[in-house]
Formats: structure tokens, C-alpha cells, sequence
């Protein structure tokens, strides 16, 4: 017997109409804010996500799943889904279409960590990506386009938390004050900081360690050192949210994990789903597409973490609709009234009409009681009788009441019952 990997989980016939669910929910959000479906591969050359997602990060230090090819390549399973969708516009010329260009995904997604509830090793991402507007319109539709999604979900227990971390010039500014302030602290401070205090000082203020936490809590702002441009491109975004009456709270010390952030960034947490509440995160990141080998564009995205959703809504009480369930069963009595039963329900399934029929040549009691099992909404039995009339009785398992229909006029009969319901 083969057990699953370790970080993996299956999806089962009774689980997948809730993904079906939070999958079409994340397209009619794409439908409504008119953005286009974009595929990226699951694997990629690891040097894109070396140099998109930062060499300093936990994501390419500690994390990627890289091997070499036969042909002595490194590949490196997707971690995230936004360096591919950057490599995805920058080699497919989309920078010469009108803009912006509005993106969305659906994809798996893959990190060497420790599993936890909603965190695991292959993971699924709805993600948003917006290419060639610096706008800050274009900011608040992204933010507006992640809250669309979860208040469609009806998860409304979650909050905006908002920060900008500017651009190249502001941060520079930025690391040297939070060098400064870290220094005399650095024996305190665990290994991680020790190591990002060189490479990337401004992971300092994500570190989850209760032992970093306090002296974090006392490092200088990044707000106090954006430039004016920075500056006012920020106030506008609040603004633009604030007339939209989307609730925020400006959080200095959310900085994402990933390197390619510049200006906007956000996240919307929970506290229904662990120490680490994140559902749902994401920003700007203007300087991507040049560092990918494109030209200069500002973009902006954000990505969703499925599992972490589901783990969400079930610890929440959010609730999906009911498992699909077929319109109608058509049982036999003997040979010739299954092939009946298998023809009818053919033409149903044609005309668009759920039907299931027995496929274990079970007894006529045994088939109403998996009829009943299967949760059909209509049942009807052929035997020589209806065969020989043409007529069948078709009983509404739910109200518990029949109706004689003939053979041919079974789908006018269930689809009225439809628009009767």
C-alpha cells in the first residue's frame, strides 16, 4: 500500500464540489472586474524565482522544491504564482497589447515547509495580477477585488491591514535606520534576524519569534521615510478606499515575504485560523517585469491561499451550497427495462438532465435505496408495464409524492418541476 506524501492532501468525491464552489466564485470575480485567465506551468527554470522572488527569502533559501532535469537544467516547482505570470507577460509580448493587462489564476503551488492546519506542501493559489498602471485606482481595485471575493464566500470576519513600504530610494533610506536601531540588539535577536539583519533588514519586522517580537515592536516606521511620491501615492489609495467604504488598518510592520514588493502592500487576516492569520495577501511590485528581462511596468497582485480559505470558512460556520445531487434515477426490473432505464437516461444526460441509473444490477429495493443515498431529487422504476404503456411514475423523493409521465415527455416534465421549485 502507498500512503500520500507528507504536505500533501487528496480531494475527495465529497469535498470536491466545495473547491468547485471557491474555483467558479474566484472566475465570476474574474468575470466582473474583466480580468483573463492566464496558465503558467507548474514547474520553471529555478533562476526566475531566484531573481524574482529574491535570493535572501525563506521561499528560494529554505523552501523550493529544485531538481535538475535530464538535460542538467534546474527546475524548481512553482512556489507562488506571481514570477511566472511575469515571465508568462514579459515572453509573450503583452507589454504591446492595450493596457492595463488584467490576470487571474487557479493553481497549485509547492514549499518545503512544516505541514500545519491549512498550510501544507502543495497548496492551491487564486491569484490576481495587473500589469502596466501605476494608478492608485488600480491599487484599491485589486484590494476591492480581494474583499469582492471573500464577501462572496460570506467570510466576513476578516480585516484589511494596509502598509507601503515605497520604492528602491525609500527603502535604502529605511534599512540604514532599521541597521541602526537593530545593531545594539542583534545577540537578542534570534538567527534569522542575525542573517537578515545583512541581507535584508526589513524582514526583520516580519519575524514570528516571541524573542524578536518586543524589540520589532520599537523599530522605527517605514512610513516616516517615504518620499513624497511614495507619500502621496499612499494617501491616495486610503482615500480611494475610504470613499468606498472598504475598512482598513494602516499596519507599519507588514512588509509580505517576498522581496519583489514596492510601494502598496496589504493583507487581510484572520484570527480564526492560527498565530499566522493571513488569508489572503499581496501588493506592488513596479520593479518585477524590468528584473525579468521586460520593460519597465508597474503591476500589482495579490494571491489567495485556498486551503487556508476552506480551513477559514470551516472554522467560521461560512457556508457552501449543497453537494450536487442527480435530478433523476431510473431503476430496472430485469434486462430489457435496464437498457430502457439506460436509454432514457441518456437522453436526459444529452438534453443537460442529471440522471444515474444501477450499475450493480441490484434488486428493485436495493436501487430505491441507493436512490436514497444518492440524495435524488426524482425516481422512477421501469419494469414491463411502463415498457408496454410507455407511460413511467416518477416520484418526488422529497415531497414523497408521484406522477404518471410519458416515456417521451420526461424532460418537459422534469424541467417544469424545475421552474416550479
Amino acid at each position: 500500500m502507498f500512503n500520500i506524501p507528507k504536505g500533501t492532501k487528496d480531494v475527495l468525491p465529497t469535498q470536491s464540489y466545495k473547491w468547485q464552489y471557491i474555483e467558479s466564485t474566484a472566475r465570476e470575480v474574474g468575470r466582473v472586474f474583466n480580468l483573463k485567465e492566464i496558465r503558467t506551468p507548474v514547474f520553471e527554470h529555478t533562476e526566475l524565482f531566484r531573481r524574482g522572488v529574491g535570493e535572501t527569502t525563506d521561499v528560494v533559501g529554505k523552501e523550493m522544491y529544485t531538481f535538475e532535469d535530464k538535460g542538467g537544467r534546474s527546475i524548481t516547482l512553482k512556489p507562488e504564482g506571481t514570477a511566472g505570470a511575469v515571465r508568462l507577460f514579459v515572453e509573450n509580448g503583452l507589454s504591446s497589447t492595450p493596457m492595463p493587462v488584467k490576470t487571474f489564476y487557479i493553481t497549485p503551488a509547492f514549499r518545503y515547509e512544516r505541514p500545519q492546519s491549512g498550510r501544507l506542501r502543495e497548496f492551491h493559489q487564486f491569484g490576481i495580477e495587473v500589469f502596466g498602471s501605476e494608478a492608485a485606482e488600480t491599487d484599491a481595485e485589486v484590494i476591492f477585488a480581494a474583499s469582492s471575493f471573500l464577501n462572496k464566500l460570506g467570510i466576513k470576519n476578516v480585516r484589511l491591514e494596509l502598509n507601503s513600504i515605497g520604492c528602491k530610494d525609500c527603502r535604502s533610506r529605511y534599512n540604514s535606520a532599521l541597521k541602526e536601531y537593530f545593531k545594539p540588539h542583534l545577540d537578542d535577536m534570534c538567527e534569522s534576524c542575525r542573517t537578515r539583519f545583512d541581507t535584508n533588514p526589513l524582514r526583520m519586522l516580519d519575524c514570528k519569534e516571541e524573542s524578536c517580537k518586543k524589540t520589532v515592536a520599537s523599530a522605527p516606521s517605514i512610513l516616516d521615510y517615504l518620499c513624497d511620491e511614495c507619500k502621496a501615492h499612499f494617501e491616495k489609495v486610503k482615500h480611494i478606499l475610504d470613499c468606498q467604504k472598504v475598512r482598513y488598518a494602516v499596519n507599519p510592520r507588514i512588509v509580505r515575504g517576498l522581496n519583489y514588493y514596492t510601494r502598496t502592500v496589504f493583507e487581510f487576516v484572520s484570527d480564526d485560523i492560527g498565530a499566522q492569520g493571513t488569508v489572503c495577501g499581496g501588493g506592488r511590485y513596479d520593479g518585477l517585469v524590468a528584473e525579468l528581462g521586460g520593460a519597465p511596468t508597474p503591476a500589482i497582485g495579490f494571491a489567495v491561499g485556498i486551503e487556508r480559505l476552506m480551513l477559514l470558512m470551516e472554522n467560521t460556520g461560512a457556508s457552501y451550497p449543497k453537494e450536487p445531487v442527480p435530478r433523476i434515477y431510473i431503476g430496472g426490473m430485469d434486462e430489457s427495462s435496464r437498457e430502457a432505464a439506460f436509454t432514457l437516461a441518456s437522453a436526459l444526460r444529452s438534453a443537460g438532465i442529471s440522471a444515474e441509473v444501477d450499475h450493480m444490477y441490484r434488486s428493485v429495493k436495493a436501487q430505491m435505496k441507493y436512490a436514497d443515498k444518492l440524495g435524488a431529487e426524482y425516481v422512477v422504476i421501469i419494469g414491463e408495464s411502463e415498457m408496454q404503456s410507455g407511460e413511467l411514475n416518477i416520484k418526488n423523493m422529497r415531497l414523497g409524492t408521484s406522477a404518471t409521465v410519458k416515456t417521451d415527455e420526461v424532460y418537459s416534465y422534469l424541467k417544469e418541476e424545475k421552474e416550479n421549485d
